[in-house]
């Protein structure tokens, strides 16, 4: 149960729960708005046999399913999580946009390779975070919300609930494993990226960018990153999303395609070859709704 105060005297007892009050959590928003309905799915036909534990594809233009393997098994997701530690951070920006880099915040090997004592914006930070899968960027992101590390991740998982998604759940933001029960469902991936790509020029933006500079400032080094996102240069109209990978999660990767008038999300959880089986998974697509895929690498 949630309260709504409209003054000091009167109050509303409402049936909702906190994290949906707009007055409690800057972060809800209508559960079934970004809802996919996966049971609607064009019929297979020898479709390609791939090594991931779990896939799903969805043409967001013909709101169907064409492809699917597993989609609601839990599994770690790796570095998949900084999609949504991109959307709190998105959601929620310091009024004086610098943010503090502190020796906590240097952590995994991916890394943008900040330093102690630094100060960037939250664009740099995300360009950092989402190009170069940045763990360092994560943390500074985190450590710099209003009320802080745990706050931020709270948020994340509050973010969840109020897309309604119910098999995911964040211990960090970075996706390193050793921090407890972290984990998701292709499924749940598919919302979290529909909802960024949906609301957010700057991710959408920033996740098909192949490469991109961040100047030298009194405050900070030179930063020059690369998209690390397999096919966004190899497979005409992949713009982005993100990778992911850790020994216990296996080789994840979203991606989304643009092609022929035709919006695809395409998820891969533990693949051994993320690369070709998205290849795959993205040519079978485009077939089965009498497209010609494009020539790729």
């Amino acid at each position: 149960m949630g309260i709504f105060s409209f003054n000091e005297k009167y109050s509303l007892l409402s049936p909702l729960p906190n994290f949906l009050m707009l007055t409690k959590n800057s972060q809800a928003s209508a559960l079934d708005l970004w809802k996919v309905n996966i049971d609607d799915k064009i019929p297979e036909f020898n479709p390609p046999i791939i090594t991931a534990n779990s896939a799903l594809v969805y043409d967001l233009t013909s709101k169907k399913v064409t492809y699917s393997k597993n989609p609601k098994k839990r599994l770690p997701l790796a570095s998949l999580t900084k999609i949504m530690t991109s959307i709190i951070a998105l959601e929620n920006k310091k009024d004086n946009d610098k943010y503090v880099v502190k020796k906590a915040n240097l952590v995994g090997e991916d890394s943008m390779g900040l330093e102690e004592g630094e100060k960037l914006s939250r664009k740099e930070l995300l360009y950092g975070l989402l190009l170069h899968s940045g763990n360092d960027a994560a943390e500074v992101i985190a450590g710099n919300f209003l009320y802080g590390r745990e706050a931020f991740v709270k948020a994340m998982n509050d973010k969840a609930k109020t897309l309604g998604i119910k098999d995911t759940n964040f211990t960090n933001p970075t996706g390193l494993e050793g921090d407890g029960s972290q984990y998701s469902t292709a499924y749940d991936l598919l919302v979290m990226t529909r909802y960024a790509l949906s609301n957010f020029p700057l991710f959408s933006e920033i996740v098909q960018t192949p490469e991109y500079k961040i100047e030298k400032t009194f405050t900070h080094a030179e930063y020059i990153l690369e998209n690390e996102t397999n096919l966004l240069t190899t497979y005409p109209g992949v713009k982005g999303v993100k990778t992911g990978y850790t020994n216990e999660a296996g080789l994840c990767l979203v991606t989304y395609l643009d092609y022929k008038g035709h919006k695809i999300i395409a998820i891969l959880l533990n693949s051994e070859n993320r690369r070709d089986e998205m290849k795959q998974l993205l040519d079978y697509s485009l077939k089965m709704q009498a497209i010609v895929p494009p020539p790729h690498g």
